[in-house]
């Protein structure tokens, strides 16, 4: 793991999230076709560069629900 490839699997994440309003973690790594520690890793930089907001899912207690922050 490196930082290209963090990079790279962050733009997955950021394209997948571009065409939805809110995708869980599962659904994220069903689009992209990542495994759990490239999806975190992504989600870590997304994060950092203040792109998406995290919220527990009501429903599924387990599940991460992430969406992206609307550009000003």
């Amino acid at each position: 793991m490196n930082v290209e490839n963090i990079g790279t699997w962050a733009g997955l994440v950021w394209t997948a999230l571009s065409e939805a309003d809110v995708l869980g973690v599962k659904q994220l790594k069903k689009i992209t076709k990542l495994k759990d520690k490239e999806v975190f890793a992504a989600l870590g930089w997304l994060a950092r560069e203040n792109k998406i907001t995290l919220h527990p899912d009501e429903a599924d207690g387990k599940e991460i629900l992430v969406a992206l922050v609307p550009e000003n």
